[in-house]
């Protein structure tokens, strides 16, 4: 099964073959409710090479109910929000809609691409007066059809995570989108658990979304280990997506499973190199090969020869360098007379012999 597809652009970033990945921080709830510490990930974002930052944008009520028990209450040990009402995560969490037009001018400043995950209907409607030039549709909302649609009815490009969705479910999304409007579609393999763990990752996923859907597909990465998105280059990951926090000590909602600046940086970098050393399919010397082949083994006179003495394994040796003949005409040569007197470390060639 082979991927057809074109790369698509979003902002002035183009996507898809070709083209490295592009790097997406997500802020997410690690601003701390401080607006000042929001803007400082911006900058630490940019300053790490990133090329665009991701917002969140809902309230607690447009995300569930103000109940403290049952479904609504978070018991899992295994949680980095265990004992917390959803509720009351969400209300931490939530990146107050008056901070967005700041992190997205600050953005713009930087020359990073600001963008956001609408949860509902209203956020779309306020993120279209911010004019972004995507949007992203979060693993949990990737069976919310009606939101798909109404992201899809704005005409920009989608970025849908795909974590938990059945084959079937995401058949249903994408389709939904398309027939919504959407004309340009980007899939990320996501493993939604925090943090993730490596055997979960799954990557081999990543070309067959692209084959079966026809789009770009990169990663929505939560694991703690960078080496998971750098081997996701190596199956096409167009694009990863990785939470960054100023400091994991900082204790942030979502910092255990989030970059640090300096680690962002590594992954930015060591990303881009996996990219290039994928290269084409090539045979042959590259460019900087050439100067290495003349050290390759041919053969050579050992000793120093009179004229008229044979070919010997004791004065005719495959050795480096390589400017003799190759190594697989010695059975031609041995035996063979000298014409001339033959110094010892003179390549062979067919002109010294009677």
């Amino acid at each position: 099964m082979k991927a057809i597809l074109n790369a698509i652009k979003l902002d002035t970033h183009p996507i898809g073959p070709g083209h490295p990945p592009l790097i997406v921080a997500e802020l997410s709830a690690n601003h701390g409710q401080d607006l000042d510490r929001a803007l400082r990930i911006v900058d630490a974002v940019a300053a790490a090479g990133a090329h665009a930052i991701k917002l969140q944008t809902y309230t607690a009520d447009t995300m569930t109910l103000d109940l403290q028990e049952g479904e609504f209450f978070i018991a899992d040990p295994e949680s980095p929000w265990n004992g917390q009402s959803l509720y009351a995560l969400y209300r931490q969490a939530q990146t107050p809609w008056e901070w967005h037009a700041p992190l997205f001018e600050r953005a713009r400043q930087h020359g990073l691409m600001a963008f956001s995950t609408p949860f509902d209907a209203s956020a779309v409607d306020f993120l279209e007066t911010l004019d972004p030039p995507c949007y992203k549709i979060a693993s949990f909302e990737n069976g919310d059809l009606p939101l798909i649609r109404r992201v899809a009815a704005t005409g920009k490009p989608i970025i849908l995570s795909t974590g938990m969705a059945t084959l079937a479910e995401l058949a249903a999304a994408v389709d939904a989108a398309r027939q919504a409007g959407c004309a340009d579609l980007i899939l990320l393999k996501c493993t939604s658990s925090y943090p993730a763990v490596a055997s979960e990752a799954n990557l081999l996923t990543i070309p067959h979304l692209a084959a079966l859907f026809k789009c770009p597909v990169g990663l929505s990465d939560h694991s703690l280990d960078p080496g998971v998105a750098i081997a996701s280059v190596a199956l096409g990951a167009a694009m990863i997506e990785k939470h960054v926090t100023l400091s994991r000590a900082d204790g942030d909602l979502d910092g255990s499973f989030s970059l640090e600046p300096a680690e962002l940086a590594g992954l930015v970098r060591n990303t881009r190199l996996a990219w290039e050393a994928l290269g084409r399919i090539h045979y042959g010397p590259t460019a900087s090969e050439q100067a290495s082949r003349r050290y390759r083994r041919s053969l050579y006179i050992t000793r120093d020869l009179r004229a008229g003495d044979r070919l010997t394994p004791d004065n005719l040796r495959a050795i480096r360098p390589g400017l003799g003949l190759p190594p697989d005409d010695v059975g031609r040569l041995l035996g063979r007379r000298v014409n001339r007197d033959v110094r010892r470390g003179t390549p062979a060639s067919w002109d010294l012999l009677e």
